[in-house]
């Protein structure tokens, strides 16, 4: 081998060498934007304090609810999804907090009646578990009532909305026995309800994603429609 040749391969290996040691640059994550429905709302003290309790479902109309009761009242939600009954025994009195609230809007359902494996996944009936069956649900919705009573603030019950065929981690019509359960819960109570199950029943098609418990933008706008107009009822009284 020629000297040259022995000095170009022995340099080679050196930057190949000081590569492979070489700590590999970092690739920054892109931030993701926060949900502008989780935003903190400075209230206009001349209005009342409404708070939404729920999961995705109301994720999906509250900046719609929030526009429409624009002059007319503050409009919160919790900073996250609400999830199941037991989440909502955790974290309600940090959810409700030391303000005053005129009206609670809430609901818990699609996360009581789902089926999750041991590592969370959504999975057939068969091959999970309920994360709270109907007894559960009901000792755990008794409670959370109770607790939201004691608020002073006028309670607006939401039934659970739709649980098509296919949707994952759920069984078809699942949710009528425990919006049924629920109701007989809030008519106990003296709780107003917001029946969003009956209205997105009657306009499933139109509004609600197929095979999924979501809807579409346009069907959130008029989900939102139909809270707004529940929710000035209680503020009318």
């Amino acid at each position: 081998m020629k000297p040259y040749s022995l000095i170009t391969s022995l340099l080679v290996a050196a930057v190949l060498a000081g590569a492979a040691d070489s700590p590999k640059r970092a690739v920054p994550a892109k931030n993701k934007a926060p949900n502008p429905a989780f935003a903190q709302v400075t209230d206009d003290p001349k209005l009342p304090r409404v708070l939404l309790i729920g999961d995705s479902i109301s994720i999906g109309y509250t900046l719609d609810v929030r526009k429409l009761l624009e002059g007319k009242a503050n409009l919160h939600r919790i900073p996250t999804n609400g999830g199941p009954t037991i989440n909502g025994l955790k974290n309600l009195k940090t959810w409700l907090g030391d303000g005053k609230w005129d009206v609670i809007h809430f609901n818990w359902g699609l996360h009581d009646l789902k089926y999750l494996d041991a590592n969370g996944k959504y999975v057939a009936p068969d091959q999970g578990k309920q994360v709270a069956p109907l007894p559960v649900y009901e000792k755990n919705l008794r409670e959370l009532v109770a607790r939201m009573k004691k608020t002073g603030a006028k309670l607006i019950w939401c039934s659970t909305t739709p649980v098509p065929d296919g949707s994952a981690g759920r069984v078809k019509d699942a949710e009528i026995e425990y919006n049924r359960v629920a109701a007989t819960i809030m008519k106990e109570n003296g709780v107003a309800i917001d029946d969003l199950h009956a209205y997105a029943t009657a306009h499933q098609a139109e509004i609600q994603l197929p095979k999924n418990v979501h809807f579409s933008k346009d069907g959130s706008q008029k989900l939102a429609e139909q809270v707004v107009a529940s929710i000035k009822a209680q503020l009318a009284k």
